[in-house]
C-alpha cells in the first residue's frame, strides 16, 4: 500500500516511542539516475542527521523529486547508495524501507473516516486496537483534528485533508518522513499556516523530514538545511542563512534571493574588505573580504533587500527611480543607474520611507551584504 503514503512491514510494535527516540540518520552517496541520454540526478550525496528538516529546492527538472523518489524506493537509481540508520535500502522495495510519505495529492481512502484513514497503517502492522485508538487520538489532537475523526474526506477542506494525510504518515512514527510538495495545491494563507504547523510538529516529535518544494520562501521557513539543486546536481547544501547570505555560486545567489548582479573588477584588498570598481557606473563598492587578486573580473551580487537609499554623494552608484510598487510593508523599486546600460537595479525599502518614481537617489550597501563571484566572461 505504499502508494497511499504509508509503508507496510508485516510486524509493528505496540506503544512505539516518538521519533525523538527512534529517528535515524539518512545517508545518500553518489546517487545517479538517467533516462536515456538525459541525466536526472548526477552524483548527489548528503548526510542527514536524526531530527533534521532538510529541503530539496529547485526549479522543475532540477532533480529534486527524482532524488526523493529514489530515497522512497519508487524509482531505482542507476548507481549510488541510500542508507537509513546504517541499513542499506538502495534496492529494497518501498514497503520494506519503513519510510513515511506525504504526497501533494492527499490520496485518502474516500470510503473511510478520518480516524480510519489514520489508523490504517497501524492496522497493517498488527498494532492492538486499544493502542491504535490511543495513538490515532494523540496524532489527530496534535494536528487539531480531534473533532473530525468521524468525518469522510469529502466533508473536509483541502487543508484538513492534507493534515489527515500528514497524520497517517506520522502515526506509526517512521524514522524518516518524505514530503513531495505537500502544500502546493493550497492557497497562500493556508500554506503559510500549515508551514508553521508542520514545523511545530516536526520539532515537537524530533522527526527527520525530507521535503521537496520549488518555493524559496517555504524552504527558508521550514528547513534546518536546504539542498539547492540544478541540472541534477546539488549546487549547495547549507543552512538557510548561509545560502542567503553566503551563497557559493552565482546561481544560488540568484535562485534563492533574486540578487542584483553588477560586473566589475577587484581594485584593492584590505584586511577588512575587498574594493571593487564597477564596470558600467565606474563607482567603487566595498564587499566583504574575498581572496581575489587585484584586476580579477567579478560579478557583484547584492540582494534587493540589502540595498539602501542614501544621499547621491554617499552611494556606490547613483540613479533615478523608474518603478516603485507598494506591496504592504515594503516598496519594491527599480533604479536606472547613471552612466550604465544595465537592467534596473532592484531594491526594497520600508513603505513609509520608500523612494518615489523620478527621485534621484544614491544606492548603498554594507560590505558584509555584498558577495563576489569570479566572472569568466569578463576576462
Amino acid at each position: 500500500m505504499a502508494e497511499f503514503g504509508v509503508s507496510t512491514p508485516s510486524v509493528g510494535v505496540a506503544g512505539a516511542k516518538p521519533a525523538t527516540s527512534t529517528g535515524k540518520p539518512l545517508s545518500v552517496v553518489a546517487l545517479r539516475k538517467t533516462y536515456g541520454d538525459a541525466v536526472a540526478v548526477d552524483e548527489a550525496s548528503m548526510e542527514i542527521a536524526a531530527g533534521e528538516f532538510v529541503t530539496f529546492l529547485g526549479a522543475s527538472g532540477s532533480g529534486k523529486t527524482t532524488t526523493l523518489m529514489m530515497i522512497a524506493g519508487f524509482c531505482e537509481p542507476d548507481s549510488g547508495t541510500i542508507t537509513v540508520g546504517g541499513r542499506d535500502v538502495t534496492r529494497l522495495a518501498p514497503q520494506k524501507r519503513n519510510l513515511g510519505f506525504v504526497f501533494q495529492q492527499y490520496l485518502l481512502f474516500p470510503h473511510m473516516t478520518v480516524g480510519e484513514n489514520v489508523a490504517f497503517p497501524l492496522q497493517l502492522r498488527g498494532v492492538p486496537k486499544d493502542e491504535i485508538r490511543r495513538r490515532v487520538g494523540e496524532t489527530l489532537e496534535m494536528a487539531g483534528l480531534s473533532g473530525l475523526a468521524g468525518r469522510r474526506p469529502r466533508e473536509l477542506s483541502g487543508g484538513q485533508q492534507q493534515r489527515v494525510a500528514l497524520c497517517r504518515a506520522l502515526v506509526y512514527r517512521p524514522p524518516v518522513i518524505l514530503m513531495d510538495e505537500p502544500l502546493g495545491a493550497l492557497d497562500k494563507k493556508l500554506r503559510d499556516q500549515l508551514q508553521v504547523e508542520i514545523k511545530a510538529i516536526q520539532q515537537e516529535l524530533g522527526l527527520t523530514v525530507i521535503y521537496v518544494t520549488h518555493d524559496q520562501e517555504e524552504a527558508l521557513v521550514l528547513s534546518d538545511r536546504i539542498a539547492v539543486m540544478r541540472n541534477g546536481r546539488i549546487e549547495q547544501f547549507d543552512t538557510p542563512r548561509e545560502l542567503f547570505e553566503r551563497p557559493k555560486t552565482a546561481f544560488v545567489a540568484d535562485f534563492l534571493g533574486a540578487a542584483n548582479f553588477l560586473p566589475g573588477r577587484v581594485e584593492q584588498q584590505t584586511d577588512a574588505h575587498t574594493l571593487v570598481r564597477l564596470d558600467r557606473s565606474g563607482g567603487l563598492l566595498k564587499a566583504r573580504r574575498h581572496d581575489l587578486a587585484a584586476g580579477v573580473p567579478v560579478k557583484v551580487a547584492v540582494q534587493p533587500g540589502r540595498l539602501r537609499v542614501c544621499a547621491p554623494d554617499d552611494g556606490f552608484c547613483t540613479g533615478t527611480v523608474e518603478t516603485a510598487t507598494y506591496v504592504g510593508s515594503v516598496v519594491r523599486a527599480g533604479v536606472r543607474v547613471d552612466r550604465g546600460d544595465a537592467p534596473l537595479l532592484r531594491m526594497e525599502a520600508p513603505a513609509k520611507s520608500g523612494p518615489v518614481i523620478g527621485e534621484r537617489v544614491g544606492i548603498c550597501a554594507d560590505a558584509d551584504d555584498v558577495n563576489l563571484f569570479p566572472d569568466e566572461q569578463g576576462r
